[in-house]
């Protein structure tokens, strides 16, 4: 079987896609040459990779085994141009990184740009998850470090701790008047009208999914896409929101918002970083897991 890592890549993105035509584009090259790349490979493997359906494709058992095998290898292809970067004028590294909506949106910035900094020939691409879908990127390959909530993550993975996040109510000030600082459980508010982000927001997600799990649906007056405009919005009195409590106090100046802690446990989570234990980390993705961790508890 004589597979280059340009049909391994144009199948892993055909998987994803659910598509030759969307994985053929992914992959910079025509619905015709993509084809005939699969089926070559189907032909050499005298066994189908894909399964052809009305609207799209899904793998075969065959396929499966080759999706797994060629994450591994492309994985591995990568770690090798990104240590042999340093030694190749003009070639860069790229690091995956994966993080929860708390820690992309608070903590990393400044530590990313710190270490991108000090590390000019490495690039970063980062993605916001949610923390379960975190655990299952990087045990697959897709990406090489995440940060996300450590009790969500996979036993398999190795974990470093990163930083706490606790999520907090922000309500109208007014509101809050006499009210002290007694914590509010998300079973009694979970009622009312809400601001939230968007619906692709992973801390969004996290919150509709214990509202799911209690019977409830959130109550959406509002959707914005950063935390300064959903302070905004709640000291305006549209509504209530839960965030994370660095955000919530960085805007409560000039927002007309009070901040109340959540009770329950969830609220409270222990941010850890995460690399699989199953293939070598590139010395860049070391690299930047040991800054993350020195630097996260800060």
């Amino acid at each position: 079987m004589r597979f280059d890592l340009v049909d391994l890549r144009l199948f892993l993105n055909v998987v994803a896609a659910g598509s030759i035509t969307h994985g053929a584009e992914l992959s910079n090259l025509t619905v015709g040459s993509a084809s005939a790349r699969i089926r070559a490979m189907e032909e050499t493997l005298g066994a189908p990779l894909l399964v052809r359906q009305r609207h799209g494709v899904v793998t075969a058992p065959a396929g499966e085994c080759l999706a797994g095998h060629a994450r591994l290898i492309l994985r591995q292809a990568e770690a090798m141009c990104s240590e042999l970067a340093p030694f190749a004028r003009g070639l860069t590294g790229t690091l995956r990184l994966v993080s929860n909506t708390s820690a992309l949106s608070e903590h990393l910035p400044e530590l990313l740009a710190a270490f991108l900094r000090a590390n000019p020939a490495i690039s970063i691409d980062v993605e916001e998850m949610e923390s379960t879908a975190i655990g299952a990127a990087i045990s697959a390959g897709d990406a090489d470090i995440g940060i996300a909530s450590a009790s969500e993550l996979p036993d398999a993975l190795d974990k470093l701790p990163f930083r706490e996040d606790r999520l907090v109510v922000a309500l109208p000030a007014a509101e809050a008047q006499g009210a002290g600082d007694a914590p509010l459980a998300f079973a009694d508010i979970v009622g009312r009208p809400f601001v939230c982000l968007s619906r692709g927001s992973a801390l969004q997600r996290y919150i509709a999914g214990h509202a799911a799990r209690i019977g409830k649906t959130l109550k959406v007056r509002a959707r914005v896409t950063s935390f300064d405009a959903m302070c905004q919005m709640v000291g305006a009195g549209t509504g209530i929101a839960i965030l994370p409590e660095a955000a919530a106090y960085r805007h409560k100046a000039g927002t007309g918002i009070a901040v109340l802690p959540l009770s329950d446990g969830w609220a409270r989570r222990d941010l850890a970083i995460c690399v699989s234990t199953t293939s070598r980390l590139p010395d860049a993705a070391q690299r930047l897991a040991r800054h993350l961790h020195d630097q996260g508890r800060r």
